[in-house]
């Protein structure tokens, strides 16, 4: 009898675990066991100064420390790895994740091949050719909104020792600015109510060159990648680019991809589409 795989879900930046509840809900209902992983200083890790509540003192919050300082992508592995140790009790294992978090995927491969059977990137960071710092200055970002972040960030993340943003801000500029990247095919009440589920800091370290894929490792993991067609975050140019350049390091073992429509956060917001896709690529 087959065993299915579980799969182990990772989240993006300044998210958590609880972005992937009404997915796991889907996948239960398909028949399919899933694992949402908090990395560290998320989820119930996570710090959200009093500053952060309503009356806001944006003083404070610009200045209150964070539980996520000086947290790596190091730390980011080895809470995943310790996952999939234990998950690859139960049988293979799929290893998925989103946005920030493909950085943290791609590391895991290179680190422990072993523990994956398949990746699956859904619009998430593949570093293969640069580090993600240096994709952001390509020409596949050049019509990302600098706005979206820029606008909603507080305080001095070389003070801080972290990225701290107001997702709570009633500033119709930062709003305006986030939902366009982010949930511009969103309701405004589906909008709000993602916004509430992120978290306010998140790391400063995005890994380097030395975390971009390798192929003696990364590349003999079988690997999907699923494109959100209507990024505005990551582009759909960006996302092709990276499946080019990881084609190119394995051409032996290309992407299998796929193409979801919607933007970002989508896909998380209305996963019935997402769900099947997964499935079927757990049954096959």
């Amino acid at each position: 009898m087959q065993t299915l795989p579980t799969f182990v879900l990772v989240h993006g930046a300044f998210a958590n675990s609880f972005s992937f509840a009404p997915l796991q809900a889907e996948l239960g209902l398909l028949g399919h066991r899933s694992v949402a992983v908090d990395l560290p200083g998320h989820g119930f890790e996570a710090t959200f100064p009093a500053s952060y509540q309503t009356p806001q003192d944006a003083d404070a919050l610009a200045s209150e420390p964070g539980g996520i300082k000086d947290v790596t992508l190091a730390d980011a592995v080895a809470r995943v790895i310790a996952v999939l140790e234990r998950a690859k009790r139960n049988g293979p294992t799929v290893l998925v994740g989103h946005s920030r978090g493909g950085i943290t995927l791609t590391a895991v491969g290179n680190a422990r091949p072993d523990l994956v059977d398949r990746l699956v990137y859904v619009s998430a960071w593949c570093p293969v050719d640069l580090d993600v710092a240096g994709y952001y200055g390509e020409p596949e970002m050049a019509d990302v909104d600098p706005r979206a972040m820029a606008t909603a960030l507080v305080g001095d993340p070389a003070e801080l020792g972290l990225l701290r943003c107001n997702f709570r801000t009633a500033d119709p500029e930062a709003l305006g600015a986030l939902r366009q990247t982010l949930g511009v095919d969103l309701t405004d009440d589906e909008f709000r109510t993602f916004l509430n589920t992120f978290q306010p800091d998140d790391n400063l370290d995005g890994g380097s060159l030395a975390d971009c894929a390798r192929e003696a490792t990364w590349g003999r993991i079988p690997k999907s990648y699923v494109r959100l067609a209507e990024d505005l975050a990551v582009p759909l140019g960006m996302q092709d680019r990276m499946i080019r350049e990881g084609d190119a390091l394995t051409p032996g073992n290309p992407f299998d991809v796929h193409t979801l429509p919607g933007g970002h956060l989508h896909w998380l917001v209305h996963p019935e589409p997402a769900a099947a896709l997964l499935a079927g690529l757990a049954e096959s």
